[in-house]
């Protein structure tokens, strides 16, 4: 079993630069099925997830040319239909989240998708109400194989465009729902969509490819529907996970770190909220420099009552830096409580945090009070497993600022999500190894 080998303790210096964004990878790269031309993608990440999809595509009967690790042009003109209804195809799909996004642009293309349950990490019930019951509204039948676990869908009568409101701001459902609503006949108009960046990003793709639409950076977006997409080039933005993350692991390591290209006008309140737990930071042009701090000091909100940090859709804060959130926190001077609202299962690591000396009271699947400690009391290294990749990649942060060794297992979930994650640290200083455990 592969696992990471970290001796904590040492500060960090040096430069960084975040790869592409993972969740909009995962929807650019689905989009490139809406077209039987050549779509070329670049800053994509090389990770696993991404991979596991781009492994999918070829097998679907997409040709797939990588000139280098981090672009790629997609060419989808030779789809195999038959491919869907396979063993292969229900095992390689369920194995991430993302897959779950092929189905929109199956639909608008080929009026035909399959969808099997969501594989991707453990953090809870994921439902796709918010996909199966969009695509209803544009005209599809869907038949559940309980056998199979897979989701059958059908246009019979093909796409048609209509007013629809979302029970929530799924962003996967309002990628999918964007993405089959641009060839449908007529107007869609999708209320309470999801507006991330990844999102935006999404939309202005489909844009370059022909498609209409309107309304990109709201909750509602208007899609013209089109007869025939054509090829694009996309860049990618920067991962604003991994921006945080390295904001969260300079604070804890008490490093000077810049962090450079991170498309600063795409973060939102990121580096705000870093602010509110004592960080010092400074954007300067389209970088991040965090000056090595020994202390920081989590603030109180304006009436002297305990700071709540808590995710919530765009323009809120990504449920995926909660777990650094929390993490930063432990060394923190101050308390804080973190309210992971989205998902039930994000919080269960908290207790390998304290098996290493963190103070946190996990008051239910939810919700966790963190006293820090002021770094008066460092983490001590410990043997832990990686339960999931945000998870992973805090665990790892504690890790690297705690005395002694630790060990991860599991770190194919950190694999999952962030691009030679230990390579890229050790350039810092950091001491990272990856062994085989017996």
């Amino acid at each position: 079993m592969n696992a990471f080998e970290i001796r904590g303790g040492k500060p960090l210096s040096g430069t960084i630069v975040p790869q592409g964004a993972k969740n909009e990878a995962l929807q650019v790269l689905c989009a490139a099925l809406l077209t039987d031309e050549a779509v070329t993608l670049t800053n994509v990440p090389d990770i696993v997830d991404v991979n596991t999809l781009i492994e999918l595509l070829v097998d679907m009967g997409v040709s797939a040319v990588r000139p280098d690790n981090n672009t790629i042009t997609l060419k989808a003109d030779k789809i195999d239909p038959d491919y869907f209804t396979t063993h292969a195809f229900k095992k390689k799909s369920g194995k991430l989240r993302g897959t779950v996004m092929l189905a929109g642009p199956l639909l608008a293309r080929f009026g035909k998708a399959y969808i099997p349950q969501p594989g991707g990490d453990k953090i809870g019930r994921r439902r796709l109400d918010t996909h199966i019951r969009g695509f209803e509204k544009l005209g599809v039948d869907f038949v559940y194989d309980a056998d199979n676990q897979m989701f059958s869908l059908d246009a019979v009568n093909g796409l048609k465009g209509v007013k629809m409101l979302l029970e929530e701001p799924s962003i996967t459902g309002t990628a999918n729902l964007v993405m089959a609503a641009t060839m449908a006949e007529g107007v869609t108009t999708i209320y309470n969509a999801a507006c991330e960046p990844y999102i935006q990003q999404l939309c202005r793709m489909l844009i370059s490819m022909g498609a209409k639409i309107s309304g990109i950076g709201t909750n509602l977006l208007i899609i013209e529907g089109v007869k025939k997409l054509g090829g694009c080039s996309h860049r990618l933005l920067a991962d604003m996970i991994e921006v945080g993350s390295f904001i969260g692991l300079a604070a804890m390591t008490a490093s000077e770190i810049t962090i450079r290209n991170v498309d600063a006008d795409h973060l939102g309140i990121i580096p705000e909220t870093f602010q509110h737990l004592g960080i010092d930071l400074k954007i300067q042009g389209d970088d991040i420099y965090i000056p090595a701090q020994e202390h920081y000091r989590i603030q109180k909100f304006i009436d002297g009552s305990i700071l709540t940090v808590y995710d919530h859709p765009w323009p809120g804060l990504t449920p995926d830096l909660l777990s650094i959130v929390l993490v930063l926190a432990t060394q923190a001077k101050g308390t804080v409580l973190v309210h992971q609202k989205m998902f039930e299962s994000r919080l269960f690591f908290v207790d390998k945090l304290i098996e290493m000396g963190a103070q946190i009271v996990l008051c239910d699947p939810h919700r966790a009070v963190v006293i820090g400690l002021d770094k008066q009391m460092p983490l001590r290294g410990i043997n832990m497993v990686s339960p999931d990749i945000r998870a992973g990649v805090a665990l790892l942060i504690a890790a690297l600022s705690a005395t002694g060794k630790s060990i991860i297992q599991n770190i194919h979930q950190i694999d999952r999500g962030y691009e030679r994650i230990d390579e890229r640290l050790n350039a810092l200083g950091a001491d990272i190894k990856r062994v085989n455990l017996v």
